[in-house]
């Protein structure tokens, strides 16, 4: 079967092929679901230019993506859940969706919402859980007012729905360009970042999901109210996060150095701060099945790539610019 590879780290024009590989044997408590579409991330990205290379060992060459939806063609013995035939979604633990076939665990799919398309549905899992699992971090509540950066985004613009179908307040920066639409996904208050600043106007926030990091982490705590909380997808590695990788001495040690600032600043506010590291979550994925299908969130794609030009798509992602998910189309 066919497969969009990484060959090695670092600049992705130079390391993306489409290769010839083996399709996957199955577990026991496995499906193997035939990829009719792929979302990509900027997790991608991050991958092959070797940003996570230290976390994450891959073995080269390594079949990029984290999103697929497709149909169930075979499954293993003990695969009682799922039929030949069903239409799923999911999110994988590893990558591997950028092909033809994909071997999941039974225990993290789910059927796709039946008014979505295999492309609408691939849009949905990474950003999907990202959001609710920084929303669950930060115990989000009706009428707590939140900032979500970029929310012309994949996870933004999920986000955005998600908080306003829970009940809360919603501050969001973008672009010029990108104002109009993102108020439509229903931001009480969308800020452009071009001519007005963010921090004049967000005040005593219960919640920040930073998905920006660098200085934005840390003018996060500006904005927040006295406890507030930042949840991040970008910034540095909490306590309880470094932690929960069972990190050596060492490496604790050199994080807590560089969340020095960070350190400083929740101690200042009486802070919440958490880096947030998603999983799939089969009871969450089923949550969004309902949230889409009820229609209090919509699927935002912004282009939709045909297999055969991976790389464009994982390029236009790498730009920044997106309004919403890129998809490859695999059938």
């Amino acid at each position: 079967m066919k497969a969009i590879q990484f060959t090695d780290y670092g600049k992705i024009t130079n390391n993306i092929i489409i290769s010839e590989i083996n399709k996957p044997t199955l577990a026991n408590n496995e499906v193997l679901i035939e990829t009719y579409a792929a979302g990509v991330n900027p997790l991608d990205i991050k991958i092959i230019e070797g940003q996570l290379k230290r976390a994450s060992k891959f073995k080269l060459p390594s079949t990029l993506g984290h999103d697929v939806s497709g149909v169930i063609v075979e499954k293993g013995d003990n695969v009682t859940d799922f039929n030949i035939g069903d239409q799923v979604f999911a999110k994988v633990n590893k990558m591997g969706t950028f092909s033809e076939f994909v071997a999941v665990n039974q225990n993290i799919i789910s059927l796709k919402p039946k008014n979505t398309s295999f492309e609408e549905a691939a849009s949905l899992p990474l950003v999907g859980l990202t959001a609710i699992q920084s929303f669950k971090r930060g115990n989000l509540k009706a009428n707590d007012k939140v900032l979500i950066h970029a929310g012309s985004g994949g996870v933004g613009s999920f986000a955005i729905q998600y908080a306003k179908a829970k009940g809360a307040y919603v501050y969001t920066t973008t672009s010029t360009a990108n104002v109009a639409w993102v108020k439509e996904l229903g931001a009480d208050r969308v800020i452009d970042y071009k001519t007005e600043d963010y921090k004049t106007i967000v005040k005593d926030a219960d919640m920040v999901l930073d998905t920006l990091g660098n200085q934005y982490t840390e003018d996060a705590f500006r904005v927040i109210k006295k406890g507030g909380k930042v949840i991040t997808l970008v910034g540095p590695v909490d306590e309880e996060t470094a932690n929960r990788m069972k990190l050596n001495t060492f490496a604790k040690l050199y994080l807590a150095w560089k969340r020095r600032k960070i350190t400083k600043q929740i101690k200042l506010k009486s802070a919440y701060y958490s880096l947030l590291l998603m999983r799939a979550n089969l009871k969450q994925l089923n949550e969004i099945t309902s949230l889409v299908e009820a229609g209090q969130v919509k699927t935002r794609i912004d282009k939709v790539f045909p297999f055969q030009d991976a790389l464009n798509a994982i390029l236009y992602v790498k730009e920044g610019r997106t309004k919403g998910k890129v998809i490859i189309k695999m059938k």
